[in-house]
């Protein structure tokens, strides 16, 4: 193995204890290691791992007692698969590079505007793991707080699909559907999607976990089937089904907006330029040419009024032209809860009672369902106002 540039000459085998972490990676160490002698480290610190040419950067994780000897380290479960290490590896540990694209979210907190260059650093140190959750938080509130422009919500957007990879399914229209959320129970997408795919058009759905809601439509699906499919496996199941419902995760379909995500669960908050790009960046990267949104409107959704709708909708459509698709958005009733079930098993429950065609099925989640179906199918095809629904 060769050395890797660094003081520190101390190296470490590594142990793969299998904690699960979600996507933060996690680094572990005795309090009597060399390591944190030699190099003070203290629990907290960011610190860089090396094997051969490889490299993560992880937040120290202090242990004490004799869960680990003084020349191991453990790695979280989302640290040893970015480092692609293997069992017996060893490794340097040492103190990362300055994160230097931090500038741009201080400039950013201080009112300045945020640069198409300025937010592919970002992108580029977030997705290198360059910065903490904290770090995270800072650049999603000052984007919350100060706002981000139309420019600023493009670049950010076209930022978010270029360090991600995208699926070219080599013809259209590729349909899609969204809707913004803060409205419980409103499962529909498990509705649309087997419509839409029957109906004859390519739909290759990925959703979101719960964000700011009891549960987010991958929840509700992993109830019934697996969500967490690899690009290959989606595509196959689209070629033969003509449609999929995937965890956007899974896919590593604009990653940087998987990162946001897990820190906005936290904060609780869906700014709307950061919203517009989160969605339009994953609708762009899977292949679609055409999406429907649904924006439901009312006093606990997360569009509260028709002012604040109207504006939503027209930067949707702009944006979405700025990076290539075709935007319709549909204004909805958010006043109350769609469905009877609220949360993951309970949605799932409602969703298969409509497909079934029971009796008691929910009224109000199968007429969304429909009319949100009905709108997709007249924007890509031709016909009368109401063709859709018909």
């Amino acid at each position: 193995m060769s050395d890797p540039p660094g003081p520190s000459t101390h190296l470490l085998r590594l142990r793969r204890p299998g904690i699960d972490t979600y996507q933060e990676p996690i680094v572990y160490l005795r309090r009597e290691s060399p390591v944190c002698r030699s190099e003070g480290f203290e629990a907290m610190a960011r610190v860089r791992i090396e094997v051969d040419h490889r490299s993560v950067i992880a937040t120290l994780n202090i242990v004490a007692g004799d869960l680990l000897a003084p020349d191991e380290a453990a790695l979280s479960e989302a640290a040893w698969r970015l480092l692609g290490a293997k069992e017996g590896d060893c490794a340097r540990l040492s103190h990362p590079e300055p994160v230097l694209s931090f500038r741009h979210v201080r400039a950013k907190m201080h009112g300045e505007r945020l640069t198409p260059p300025a937010l592919a650093e970002i992108l580029a140190d977030a997705l290198a793991g360059r910065y903490t959750d904290v770090q995270l938080s800072a650049f999603l509130t000052a984007c919350a707080t100060g706002g981000l422009d139309g420019d600023e919500t493009v670049a950010l957007t076209q930022s978010m699909i270029a360090v991600g990879e995208r699926i070219e399914w080599g013809r259209s229209p590729i349909v899609d559907k969204h809707c913004v959320g803060g409205l419980p129970g409103n499962r529909t997408t498990p509705l649309i999607v087997p419509i839409l795919a029957a109906h004859g058009l390519t739909i290759p759905k990925t959703s979101s976990r719960a964000i700011t809601s009891p549960a987010g439509t991958a929840d509700t699906m992993e109830v019934l089937t697996t969500v967490d499919l690899d690009l290959d496996r989606m595509r196959r199941v689209v070629e033969q089904e003509g449609g999929c419902i995937v965890a956007g995760a899974s896919v590593r379909l604009s990653p940087a907006d998987d990162l946001f995500i897990r820190v906005e669960r936290h904060l609780d908050i869906d700014a709307e330029g950061q919203l517009v790009a989160s969605v339009l960046s994953k609708k762009a990267a899977a292949g679609s040419t055409h999406v429907l949104i649904d924006v439901p409107v009312g006093p606990t959704a997360k569009v509260r009024d028709e002012e604040q709708a109207r504006t939503l909708c027209s930067l949707l459509e702009s944006v979405g032209r700025a990076v290539g698709l075709e935007v319709r958005t549909l204004v909805t009733d958010g006043r109350q809860p769609v469905g009877r079930g609220i949360g993951p098993a309970l949605e799932a429950h409602d969703v298969l009672s409509v497909l079934r065609g029971e009796a008691d099925a929910p009224q109000d989640l199968r007429e969304r369902a429909l009319d949100l179906a009905g709108a997709a199918i007249e924007l890509v095809e031709d016909g009368h106002p109401g063709f859709g629904r018909e």
